[in-house]
């Protein structure tokens, strides 16, 4: 551990607790369950959209570990093992590849202490993604990962947490400059269409009431979440939906607004 954090809050929401809820965990309080609540009073489908975000991360992680050949991943903003995690899914390709985690919630800190204790290729960091000098310079990211060989950076839901006064493409540049040739970024981040559609009413509905709720969140423009992976170059099937990135078989229920809120890519360092 690199940092030491503040005690759990149980009386103010927090993201990943939030994520936890909408993945079906059971790692939250009460706050968390009413933003949870409050926000599926305005979009139903918004749970299966962060489950939709959970598969597409596993395809990802598993073309990576697979097909990319990719052994070291750093997985930004991790939160908590709800459902099946990148070490998981990674590990099961490739038992030797090494998986560090970077969080900030002290919730999510708690498990990535039970994670060293039960698998000696899963470091976990204490830090704050928005502060990438601060995160390369951690002493376990530069022990644990080769930084002259290629890696995957994840930013699996985090980016739109991060304000536009935080600079988030500059953020992401600088990460991408600090990847090795050959390395692969992925991201998921919500979307507005900003179309004048139904789909962008309930994106600019949805982000004034996370922001009401949490403080943070916002839904981005496709042409705005292009900026992020500057740099690099969009495998395909591109910048689309999470449940169109290489569905493990076909598309079985309908869909709805909110399944569009949501864009995904995985892109390579030349």
């Amino acid at each position: 551990m690199s940092k030491n954090l503040p005690e759990i809050d149980p009386t103010t929401p927090s993201i990943a607790r939030v994520y936890d809820a909408f993945l079906g965990g059971k790692d939250h309080y009460e706050v968390d369950r009413q933003v949870y609540q409050q926000i599926l009073q305005i979009a139903p489908e918004s749970a299966r959209t962060g489950q939709e975000a959970r598969y597409w991360l596993i395809r990802a992680v598993r073309f990576l570990a697979g097909g990319a050949g990719i052994d070291q991943f750093l997985d930004l903003g991790s939160g908590l093992p709800t459902a099946e995690n990148t070490h998981q899914a990674v590990q099961r390709i490739n038992p030797e590849a090494q998986v560090v985690y970077v969080d900030n919630d002290p919730m999510v800190a708690a498990h990535g202490r039970a994670l060293l204790e039960e698998n000696d290729r899963t470091r976990f960091v204490v830090g704050d993604l928005r502060e990438p000098e601060e995160i390369l310079q951690d002493p376990i990211v530069s022990r644990y990962l080769d930084w002259t060989r290629p890696m995957a950076l994840i930013q699996c839901n985090t980016l739109h947490h991060v304000a536009d006064q935080d600079d988030p493409a500059g953020v992401m540049a600088k990460y991408i400059d600090a990847l090795p040739s050959g390395s692969y970024i992925a991201i998921s981040h919500l979307f507005d269409p900003a179309d004048g559609s139904s789909r962008a009413a309930l994106a600019q509905e949805a982000q004034a009431k996370f922001m009401a709720l949490m403080g943070t969140c916002v839904f981005r423009t496709r042409e705005q979440v292009e900026s992020f992976f500057k740099g690099t170059e969009i495998v395909e099937p591109g910048l689309v939906h999470p449940f169109e990135w290489w569905p493990d078989g076909p598309l079985t229920t309908a869909r709805v607004d909110g399944d569009y809120l949501l864009i995904t890519g995985v892109a390579r360092k030349p």
